[in-house]
């Protein structure tokens, strides 16, 4: 295994009949924080839902992507981070005007939804397969939280530890394997190896190094790695549509003090511009019955 800066390693700790999920980021980390100024509290959240986020596509079978999704009415408003089938990741944070997000999750208050959801290409390009899962908001922290999805989701016991600072974001995922597999006390001896890993080791260590340092005596199988990197897919197609949902009469209250629409998406700076005289070939173009996107993605 080569160890890159931004890379997802999926392996198997066959005599203990684990499986386990690393991922560590850091020009995808620090190109996604370039993006926005955050507050310590919810730079550790965007950094710790980024690393999950890339995680379970190497649990989960992805073909398109799969984001985490965290709103409430406290001070932080919403929270996303997404990772596509290909590696792409991207991820953004919203507060209250000067706030920071609380230091607990059991500080967000009564009405907070915490969501993963998988969205796959269907037949039809322009309606892909949702699948998604809420997640209760359990613990103090995202992983307690995760930890606590995966095992009444799918009915396994699972070990998770998500961690960032302004440079590089980390995490680990371990979880039994169904049936019978491995030997009694298997993950009875896994757990207390994890039990082992600090939040600075799992930051400082590429890939390989952890592993070794971890479970050697394990004998290891590395099932295969994928590099990650910062990537968004915003478009001008994609704000054009956003525009025809939004209608004609809308956009143009929106231009009438600059004479054009001034639209910059929130993941990656992309700035998109639409003056008045293009909205006679935009809105004649746009399709019946197009329902409105939530946000610019």
């Amino acid at each position: 295994m080569t160890d890159t800066s931004d890379l997802l390693v999926r392996f198997l700790l066959p005599d203990a009949g684990v499986r386990g999920v690393h991922v560590r980021l850091s020009d995808s980390w620090r190109e996604i924080l370039s993006h926005g100024d955050y507050p310590a509290a919810a730079k550790r959240l965007l950094g710790e839902a980024t690393v999950a986020s890339a995680l379970f596509t190497g649990h989960t079978k992805v073909d398109g992507r799969l984001s985490i999704q965290l709103r409430s009415a406290s001070a932080l408003r919403a929270l996303f981070a997404e990772c596509t089938s290909a590696g792409t990741l991207r991820g953004i944070v919203q507060l209250a005007d000067g706030e920071d997000a609380p230091p607990s999750l059991q500080a967000l208050g009564e009405g907070a939804l915490l969501a993963i959801t998988i969205e796959n290409p269907g037949l039809d390009p322009r309606e892909p397969q949702r699948y998604q899962s809420l997640v209760n908001l359990t613990g103090d922290s995202l992983d307690e939280a995760f930890e606590d999805y995966f095992r009444h989701s799918e009915q396994l016991p699972t070990r998770l530890l998500l961690t960032c600072d302004g440079e590089h974001a980390a995490g680990l995922l371990l979880q039994k394997l169904p049936g019978d597999s491995g030997d009694e006390d298997g993950w009875v001896r896994i757990g207390a190896l994890f039990d082992t890993l600090g939040h600075e080791e799992l930051l400082t260590l590429p890939g390989s190094k952890l592993l070794h340092r971890l479970f050697h005596e394990e004998h290891p199988e590395l099932m295969g790695d994928k590099p990650l990197r910062f990537g968004c897919s915003c478009s001008h197609e994609r704000v054009s549509s956003m525009l025809q949902s939004l209608g004609e009469e809308e956009a143009r209250a929106a231009a009438e003090a600059t004479g054009q629409v001034d639209v910059r998406c929130e993941f990656c700076g992309q700035e998109y511009h639409f003056p008045l005289t293009d909205f006679g070939v935009l809105f004649a173009s746009t399709p019946a019955n197009q329902p409105a996107p939530e946000r610019l993605q």
